[in-house]
């Protein structure tokens, strides 16, 4: 079962960049977070799996309508 939230660290990961860049798109609306406590940051899984979804590079001539879920 995937974890809902992930620390910074670990959408970094997922999306191979920068925990920077990860803040950075937190900052700019790109990525839904969370702050847990006196500040520790956390990324909701939903929001990286979103931003991997909107970027995916697809098969010359198959589009996005169409498909398979």
């Amino acid at each position: 079962m995937d974890k809902c939230l992930l620390r910074v660290d670990e959408a970094a990961m997922r999306l191979s960049v920068s925990r920077w860049t990860i803040y950075r798109w937190v900052q700019e609306g790109r990525l839904d977070a969370t702050k847990i406590g006196k500040g520790s940051l956390r990324i909701f899984q939903t929001s990286v799996a979103a931003l991997i979804d909107q970027n995916r590079t697809w098969d010359a001539g198959v589009s996005k309508s169409h498909r398979i879920p």
